[in-house]
């Protein structure tokens, strides 16, 4: 299996001014330049051809020659604002510096105030990280790829290099794990890298097998378990345990390494790209590597729920009744609808830790992909106080999100006439809110919750900081949240 050996490059701040960084012998150069600059730098003898590309319609970045290598020049607004315009403007201009075989690399933001300054710096940066990061490729030709070694920014500015890099680290984790085929990433050898992973990062580790969970009677899940008759399915437990922790917070995540559908089967070239279905445990454990590569102060638990959903003569079937962790009991309707099985023994136990705040994330259901399409991820918490907040954050992120009700009466779609609560809704319904509200028994009202459904874990053109189809949609968003009010508010009472 592919190891995930990724080291940020070194970023250093330079008092060097615009002729400094121009003339110096880095061989690629991202100059940004305020608006309120352009016509005096335009002006310029050495920006002439900048001007002759703007005369031609050319789009931005324009090159300026160097003989030392390459130089891109971008005008910004001096004010810019924070959306998903900026975020998009930001991938467009680092592409062209895709693929180049250099080491070094200099960033100089020219003519801003110190505010604006510092957020592009940051915008700009996490983006390079992103990029730099190597992805695991099959392809026998491919040349391992040359990233950066150094990378330089001027002027000086206000930033949190430790967690920029950190968050590079954890998203850059949780694409390589994603984008592993199915070959190379199962349950037997997720389990072994999860070990592996946190012998090297210092975490505590806690494996529940097969034998374990049926002793806990987490039938929910080894009813997904079953179809594989391997044995290898199991709920992982990572702990981050820094002294003194502000906060105890769990994340949980649905590590589905293939999915067929089981007995309902993915049919019509659905189950292409089901090797996918393990991307929020990969979230999950991004989050868990970036908070722990920044130090920051939170105590932390992740939970896996790692298995392959399979078809076979043991694999579950519509129509069984299963009991749950919790003592829930559940009739088995699709046996495509197994994240939310596996998750629901998994937030049983990630909830008896009684943590201040709950996320789990998932690429659960088809219907919220159709609801958003895949540049927005879905939201459901109970705490329905921090939907505006939440939105803000996404926007903040670059991982937007969009919130969809947990509204109690939705249970109705969910009754059933044998069992504690049907798995989902047979026929037409709208099943990313019946998925939230089957999870929301899963978890004591009185635990903040917050449920992600990754419609944006894979889109075509990237998003965030992000430029590659497998985003890892939610490892900045986390991040985001847990430095704003509600990462850091008072714990339930």
């Amino acid at each position: 299996m592919h190891a995930f050996n990724y080291l940020a490059p070194k970023i250093t701040m330079q008092t060097s001014t615009l002729n400094e960084v121009m003339a110096s012998d880095i061989p690629v150069k991202l100059l940004l330049v305020a608006e309120t600059g352009r016509d005096a730098l335009l002006a310029q003898p050495a920006f002439a051809g900048v001007a002759a590309q703007i005369a031609l319609g050319l789009p931005a970045p324009y090159r300026l020659a160097d003989d030392q290598g390459l130089q891109l020049v971008l005008f910004v607004d001096s004010a810019p604002v924070l959306d998903h315009r900026l975020y998009k403007q930001i991938r467009t201009w680092t592409a062209p510096l895709a693929g180049l075989k250099v080491a070094q690399l200099a960033l100089h933001l020219e003519g801003f105030d110190e505010a604006p300054r510092a957020l592009l710096a940051e915008l700009v940066l996490a983006t390079l990280l992103a990029a730099n990061v190597p992805l695991p490729t099959q392809k026998r030709a491919d040349e391992a790829p040359i990233g950066y070694q150094s990378l330089t920014l001027s002027p000086p500015c206000i930033l949190d290099l430790a967690r920029i890099e950190a968050e590079a680290q954890g998203n850059g984790l949780a694409r390589h794990l994603a984008v592993l085929p199915a070959s190379e990433l199962n349950a037997a050898s997720y389990r072994a890298f999860a070990r592996q992973l946190a012998q090297a990062e210092g975490w505590q580790w806690e494996e529940f097998d097969e034998t374990t969970l049926a002793k806990l009677g987490a039938g929910a899940f080894l009813a997904v378990a079953r179809g594989s008759e391997d044995n290898q399915a199991a709920i992982v437990r990572l702990s981050y345990c820094p002294a003194n922790p502000v906060r105890r917070i769990a994340l949980v995540g649905k590590g589905i390494c293939h999915d067929s559908g089981g007995y309902n089967l993915k049919v019509g070239g659905s189950m292409y790209g089901m090797h996918l279905d393990m991307g929020g445990s990969a979230v999950a454990l991004g989050t868990l590597h970036a908070i722990s590569r920044a130090k920051l102060p939170y105590e932390v638990h992740c939970w896996l729920a790692i298995a392959e959903n399979h078809i076979g003569p043991r694999a579950y079937r519509p129509g069984e009744v299963v009991t749950a962790l919790n003592g829930t009991t559940i009739e088995v309707v699709d046996t495509d609808a197994e994240g939310r099985m596996v998750l629901a023994d998994a937030l049983s136990l990630a909830a008896k830790g009684e943590p201040d705040l709950l996320i789990d994330y998932a690429t659960l259901t088809g219907a919220c992909k159709r609801a958003l399409g895949s540049r927005y991820s879905g939201a459901f918490t109970n705490r329905p106080d921090w939907l505006p907040e939440l939105i803000r954050l996404g926007q903040q992120s670059g991982e937007r999100i969009w919130p969809f009700p947990l509204d109690e009466d939705f249970d109705d779609n969910l009754d059933s006439e044998w069992a504690d609560l049907l798995q989902c809704a047979p026929g037409s319904s709208p099943d990313h809110i019946d998925a939230a509200r089957f999870l929301s028994r899963f978890v004591p009202g009185q635990t903040p919750w917050l449920h992600l459904d990754l419609s944006g874990f894979r889109n075509k053109g990237g998003n965030g900081v992000v430029g590659s189809e497998v985003t890892g949609f939610g490892v900045r968003l986390s991040l985001t949240l847990l430095a704003s009010p509600l990462g850091m508010a008072e714990p339930a009472t």
